[in-house]
C-alpha cells in the first residue's frame, strides 16, 4: 500500500499509535533532508577557494581575507572586486592567488585578475594547474522571498583558520543596492554614486556573514546551484561590531552578473 503522506500512512495505525508513527516518520524525513544537505556541502566545499596572497619573505607567507568559488572550464573563479589588491609588493614577489583546502593538505596557486565588473562588486580570476571541480550558475529570476538558500565560505580567517564554514538562512528581500541612509549626513561618496546610476536588486539574507566571507556563493541547498555572490554585511557602528555583535543581514550580488562577467573580454 502507497501513501501520500506521514499523515495518511499515521491514520491508519490506532489512534494511540499515530502520534507515534508520525513523528517516527517526520524524524526519518527531518534526517534524510540533512543527510542530503551534507552532501550537498560536500559537493559545494571541493569548488570553494581561499583568496589571498603570497609572500615567502613574510610570516606567515600566505595571508588570505575572502572567498571565492569555481565554476565555468574549473580554471576560472568568482570573487569580490573589493577583495582584490590592486597593490601587490611587487619588490617582495607578492603573488595573489587561491588556496586550495585538500583535507590535510593546503594548495597555492597564482591567479591572474582577467575581469573586474566594479558597478557589481565581482571580479574574474584565472588559475593554472588541473582543473577543479566547478559549481553550475542558475537563474537569479527563480529566486523568491522566503527562499532558502545556504552559502560556504572562510569566515574570520584569521581566528577559524582555512576552514570551509557553511551558513543557512532565507532571501528576506530582494531590494535595491543603495540602501537609504538614515540623514544626508550620512551618504557616503559610493552611495551618492549608485544613487546616481539606475540601482539594480540584490538579495537580503536573514543569514549571518562574516568578514572573510565575501565572495562566497550563494546557492539552493538541495541542489548547490549558485544563485549569487556575498558581498556585503549589514554592520550596526562601527566596522568592529559585524564580528561582536552581527546583524545578521547579508547581502549578496544575483548570479545574473557572474554571467555577465564571464561574457566580457579578457583584460
Amino acid at each position: 500500500m502507497k501513501f501520500k503522506c506521514a499523515a495518511a500512512m499515521a491514520a491508519c495505525f490506532p489512534r494511540p499509535r499515530r502520534q507515534i508513527v508520525a513523528l517516527a516518520l517526520l524524524c526519518s524525513a527531518n534526517l534524510a533532508q540533512a543527510a542530503d544537505f551534507g552532501s550537498v556541502i560536500k559537493t559545494v566545499k571541493s569548488s570553494v577557494v581561499a583568496i589571498g596572497t603570497l609572500q615567502k619573505t613574510r610570516s606567515p607567507a600566505i595571508l588570505f581575507t575572502a572567498t571565492g568559488f569555481v565554476t565555468g572550464d574549473g580554471l576560472t573563479v568568482i570573487t569580490n572586486a573589493h577583495v582584490i589588491n590592486p597593490t601587490l609588493n611587487l619588490a617582495e614577489q607578492e603573488t595573489l592567488g587561491v588556496l586550495i583546502n585538500r583535507g590535510d593538505t593546503q594548495e597555492f596557486r597564482a591567479a591572474a585578475v582577467t575581469a573586474i565588473d566594479e558597478e557589481h562588486d565581482l571580479a574574474r580570476l584565472r588559475i593554472g594547474g588541473a582543473p577543479l571541480p566547478a559549481l553550475v550558475l542558475g537563474d537569479a529570476g527563480t529566486v523568491s522571498e522566503g527562499e532558502t538558500i545556504a552559502f560556504t565560505g572562510f569566515p574570520l580567517a584569521a581566528v577559524l583558520g582555512h576552514q570551509h564554514v557553511t551558513h543557512k538562512g532565507i532571501v528576506a528581500a530582494i531590494t535595491p543596492v543603495a540602501r537609504p541612509a538614515l540623514d544626508s549626513g550620512r551618504l557616503a561618496t559610493n552611495v551618492v554614486a549608485q544613487l546616481r546610476r539606475s540601482p539594480y536588486m540584490v538579495f537580503q539574507l536573514d543569514a549571518t556573514g562574516y568578514p572573510g566571507d565575501s565572495g562566497s556563493p550563494v546557492y539552493d541547498p538541495d541542489t548547490g546551484t549558485v544563485l549569487g555572490v556575498i558581498n556585503s554585511v549589514f554592520v550596526k557602528g562601527l566596522k568592529e561590531t559585524a564580528i561582536t555583535h552581527p546583524s545578521g543581514i547579508t547581502y549578496a550580488i544575483p548570479v545574473n552578473y557572474v554571467r555577465e562577467i564571464l561574457e566580457m573580454k579578457t583584460r
